[in-house]
């Protein structure tokens, strides 16, 4: 009884001499796999995914907006283009950040370089608005039939409308595309 004991007590040893944060020598107990920490400790790391990436839209949406720009950006740095027309979005709308309507385009050409029709349909209204950019109607009109091509609707619905800008952004945001140059 007392060798079963004792050979009962000499395994407990590895838990019992742990580290504080839970780890072992051959993991961790009871990880965070799923938390928003586990999550931007990955990305902060450069271990991006498309699981990962896809947080960035919960994070964003929770008003998180600081912490959403970081996983994205790892992300867009990665190759997702889904993640650079996140960063456009928070980029061309202050958020996070101070507006950037210059680093908005940027991202949305990239994302329309990678051959990402939103990103061709975002960077082609970037090009016909003149927003972050200077403004090409012809080659605004360009991307967006790129768009359309691989089958974005909304490109479809504004080359049946003409390329009439007012169909796809509604006027209340007319201020915002202003040429000023």
């Amino acid at each position: 009884m007392r060798k079963l004991l004792l050979v009962g007590c000499l395994c407990l040893l590895p838990v019992l001499a742990q580290a504080e944060d839970g780890s072992l020598e051959h993991g961790t107990l009871n990880p965070e796999e799923m938390s928003l920490n586990t999550v931007m400790q990955k990305a902060l790391r450069g271990e991006v995914d498309m699981v990962t990436c896809a947080q960035g839209y919960f994070i964003t949406k929770s008003g998180r907006h600081a912490m959403a720009r970081q996983l994205f950006e790892r992300c867009a740095e990665a190759g997702y283009t889904g993640a650079m027309t996140w960063m456009a979005q928070l980029d061309d709308n202050g958020l996070g950040a101070p507006e950037n309507p210059e680093a908005a385009a940027a991202w949305d050409r990239r994302a329309a370089e990678a051959g990402d029709p939103v990103g061709q349909f975002n960077y082609g209204l970037d090009l016909m608005r003149g927003r972050g950019v200077a403004q090409d109607m012809d080659l605004g009109r360009s991307y967006v039939d790129q768009a359309a091509a691989a089958g974005l609707q909304v490109a479809k619905r504004l080359q049946d409308a003409g390329y009439d800008l007012d169909e796809v952004t509604p006027d209340a945001d007319n201020w915002k595309y202003q040429v000023l140059f």
